[in-house]
């Protein structure tokens, strides 16, 4: 058969091997050739079934140890994948295997045109979201921080105080990523993943975010040529006024804090912040006093990201349920499985095999993976 070197690579013996299928070990006669000019060895049906790499295993085995590994722990990965398709793999190959596929996952979602043409095929508004979540690794409790671009039809327009109960469509299409790096670094994934997707200057966006500063600085610096609208998850500012209304009680604080919630998107956010400097705290205690200057001190910051009344005439969000809820479904569901410690990168590399099934592109991976 040809050598890649130019001659040709004699046929030396049939060389039974053991695989790892789908279906458990299998051993398979291979015909073995060998170069006498450069040396070079080939066995042609390893290449044409796609059994690559030390472990012998076929692709479909593959994919199957990735979907366990990715879904629980690598130990009970390997007692499931024994117990429902007979394959007999330790957690250290399961754990392997998932570190390698979790580093071409990376690589897939930087380079291949899918994650662009699932996005261009979905329809509706633009949203941008990004949350973190603190893991155990080798090094201490580090954060994670996932986030996601995606599409959303609008909803119809509703009254301020019907804001909680307005239904939601799911997106049309959402792609995830995940990285423990500096804000600086998480900020240029942004920027890469505007890229892979190839979105267009003029488009308009939603950004959502807990109100921290680097995230409108990242956001900003790495959003240049898209119409963007800031958004403070709504969440996040009933979070400072249940504090500031803490020693009112359960009830009275719930009530409290929802009549001025109704106000913060009938007046906007200049007009609500002055209108809570008028009219003061709810009670003169020095715990009060110190959770109102916080309240005041983040309304101030995010003032011009508080437009909830115009964002519910428009029928867009103006929380970040989506990454909070995917926080907890992709990435906590895994890397905060008890008595887990990460190194870093591996714990990146499972965090993408997540955001990959996230971003419902698990079955255009794989498919693309074997057409290559």
């Amino acid at each position: 058969m040809p050598c890649p070197c130019g001659e040709s690579a004699s046929f030396k013996r049939c060389d039974p091997k053991t695989i790892l299928s789908s279906i458990g070990h299998i051993a398979v006669p291979r015909r073995y050739y060998a170069c006498r000019h450069c040396r070079a060895k080939q066995t042609p049906w390893e290449q044409w079934a796609g059994v690559t790499g030390p472990h012998r295993i076929t692709p479909h085995a593959q994919r199957m140890i990735v979907l366990a590994g990715s879904g629980c722990s690598f130990d009970e990965a390997s007692q499931k994948l024994l117990e429902l398709s007979r394959i007999e793999v330790s957690n250290d190959v399961v754990r392997r295997v998932c570190d390698e596929e979790g580093k071409a996952v990376q690589q897939w979602m930087n380079k291949s045109p899918e994650p662009k043409k699932v996005f261009d095929a979905a329809q509706g508004v633009v949203e941008f979201s990004t949350d973190g979540l603190k893991i155990n690794t080798v090094d201490g409790w580090r954060e994670i921080r996932q986030s996601v671009i995606s599409k959303r039809t609008p909803a119809l327009p509703i009254p301020p105080d019907q804001w909680d109960k307005r239904p939601l469509d799911p997106p049309t299409a959402r792609v995830a990523v995940c990285a423990m790096a500096h804000c600086d670094l998480i900020g240029a994934s942004w920027e890469r993943l505007v890229k892979v997707l190839g979105l267009p200057k003029d488009l308009d966006m939603s950004v959502i975010a807990d109100g921290a500063k680097w995230i409108w600085d990242q956001a900003a610096k790495r959003f240049t040529g898209q119409n963007v609208q800031w958004v403070v998850d709504v969440y996040h500012v009933m979070l400072y006024l249940f504090a500031a209304a803490a020693a009112m009680g359960t009830d009275a604080a719930e009530k409290w804090v929802g009549q001025r919630v109704i106000e913060l998107i009938e007046m906007g956010g200049p007009k609500f912040i002055e209108h809570l400097k008028t009219t003061g705290p709810p009670d003169p205690s020095p715990a009060t006093a110190a959770a109102w200057a916080k309240l005041l001190n983040y309304l101030n910051d995010n003032r011009d990201s508080l437009w909830y009344g115009q964002r519910l005439k428009d029928g867009l969000p103006i929380g970040s349920g989506l990454i909070e809820g995917g926080g907890k479904t992709t990435l906590a569901r895994r890397l905060k499985i008890n008595s887990a410690r990460w190194r870093i990168r591996r714990a990146e590399r499972m965090g993408a095999i997540r955001c990959l099934q996230y971003s419902g592109m698990w079955e255009v991976y794989w498919e693309s993976k074997q057409a290559a």
